[in-house]
């Protein structure tokens, strides 16, 4: 159900707190040092903060007034980080989504314009978060969620929700596929859902099966979904067009969406196994960030790929020391069966390079190794245009969905150099694994501009920033400010 947000260009009155239940408040830093500007109940407010003069980050109260409005408040300063902002507004929305409210009131008296919309932002990106049904299995289910409508106040001009909701249905969904356990979420099923979403939103859809890819030597792809015993594997092929025609290129996204893996011949053990029912989040968040663009209509086309299959054991399973030929020719040594992503990358790759866009972005769940450099709070970065990395950095910080570019320099391929083959797919050292398997996976872009992201905070526990749950759907708020913002598009 969508919710309804109605804008007030208005100060929030004693009169409108006569029938609003739940408030969230944000007030300037400088009420802590008495300038308080003028606000309904200040003096409730005031004796609240007098007791907690401490900066936390939160404050809660009832108001004694007919509605006993339950309001949560706290205070920005003008310089607060995207991350720290989003951060803080999870906090201030969780207190009232936990009471099931059927609306909530946004007010934010006396801060700037400009920090009031980026507070009304952040806390539509929580509340819009928060409020999504994640996938329950349970035989007694959660109570449904009552939130029908939000309503913002103190704004000097209407804010421009599109982007914020746009992302949050691209983010909510990511969230949501990963979510599913892998019995409710095959190739096959993942497939018949996407199917349902071309449809629902008019996008060309093509899939490329196991047969198909064969026809095109896509013998990475082959070697690792030849395990399953089921033959559902396959390449997904989206494509938006805006309605009016476009001169520009089109962007490409592609996901890695393994939707179970073993880990193959080497399996896995129980303790590294658990939980690889998300290592399909990569094609999760390009299917989100391709279903945000569509949603805002955006005047370029965009290609989504998605790489689906599962990494079985098995007596046609692919093993150490095996070689296989790539679509593009390259001819690639196993030396480990679980570094399946970069091989089911490396064909879809090739089929989304083949189409010249002006950028390709892949997102993967690839490497333990970026995890390890960069715990889960961040995401690694890695471009063959060195160009890039100013504004990578940019739209991780303005995204809140913060990323860092690593190095991919010529001489860490003598790694990969293989006695037999053109290159190997990975070393069974492990050691700087994440830009190895970049260097690896440049090898099937040509040249066209690329991003890999490696989700490293794709899993963060206790959430990340405004998302609530441990599965973060990272890296859609991060594709539409990279996508979007104005240096960025006329440097791309």
């Amino acid at each position: 159900m969508k919710i309804k947000i109605k804008q007030h260009v208005s100060t929030l009155t004693k009169s409108d707190l006569e029938t609003c239940q739940h408030l969230v408040m944000v007030l300037p830093q400088a009420v802590r040092d008495e300038k308080w500007p003028t606000v309904a109940w200040r003096d409730v407010f005031k004796s609240r903060l007098s007791r907690d003069p401490a900066e936390s980050a939160v404050l809660e109260c009832d108001l004694p007034n007919a509605a006993h409005t339950h309001v949560s408040f706290g205070c920005v300063k003008e310089d607060i980080s995207p991350f720290a902002l989003l951060s803080l507004a999870r906090q201030l929305v969780a207190p009232q989504l936990a009471q099931n409210p059927a609306s909530i009131s946004l007010c934010m008296p006396g801060l700037p314009a400009k920090l009031a919309s980026r507070v009304s932002e952040a806390l539509l990106a929580a509340l819009l978060a928060a409020n999504e049904a994640m996938p329950s299995m349970k035989s007694k289910p959660a109570p449904t969620s009552r939130l029908k409508t939000i309503l913002i106040y103190n704004q000097k001009k209407p804010l421009d929700t599109r982007r914020v909701e746009a992302s949050a249905a691209g983010n909510n969904l990511a969230r949501y596929l990963t979510s599913l356990p892998p019995n409710e979420l095959t190739p096959a099923l993942y497939k018949k859902r996407v199917a349902g979403l071309a449809r629902q939103h008019g996008w060309k859809m093509q899939f490329h099966n196991m047969a198909a890819l064969r026809k095109k030597k896509a013998g990475a792809f082959v070697a690792v979904a030849q395990g399953s015993p089921e033959d559902d594997a396959g390449i997904v092929h989206l494509r938006y067009e805006p309605k009016k025609k476009s001169t520009k290129p089109a962007c490409a996204l592609v996901g890695k969406g393994i939707c179970f893996d073993t880990g193959g011949m080497n399996l896995k053990p129980a303790r590294y196994m658990h939980g690889m029912h998300e290592d399909m989040e990569g094609s999760a968040v390009a299917l989100g960030s391709f279903l945000a663009l569509s949603e805002l209509k955006v005047d370029f086309p965009v290609d989504c790929w998605l790489a689906l299959a599962q990494n079985h054991i098995g007596p046609k399973a692919y093993k150490q020391n095996d070689v296989v030929t790539a679509g593009n020719g390259t001819t690639i040594e196993i030396i480990h069966t679980d570094a399946e992503g970069r091989m089911v990358l490396a064909d879809t790759l090739t089929f989304a390079a083949r189409k010249k866009p002006r950028l390709i972005i892949d997102y993967a769940t690839l490497t333990g190794s970026c995890v390890a450099a960069l715990g889960t709070c961040y995401s690694g970065a890695f471009t063959n245009r060195d160009g890039l990395h100013q504004h990578i950095i940019a739209a991780g910080h303005e995204s809140g969905e913060r990323v860092w570019p690593f190095p991919i320099d010529e001489d860490y391929d003598k790694a990969l150099e293989s006695q037999i083959a053109d290159v190997k797919q990975c070393t069974l050292d492990g050691e700087a694994d994440h830009i190895l398997a970049s260097r690896f996976l440049q090898r099937f872009v040509d040249d066209v501009p690329w991003l890999h992201v490696d989700l490293s905070a794709g899993n963060n526990k206790g959430g990340l920033a405004h998302i609530p749950t441990d599965i973060t759907g990272f890296g859609v708020r991060f594709t539409l400010e990279l996508l979007l913002s104005r240096q960025a598009q006329d440097d791309l």
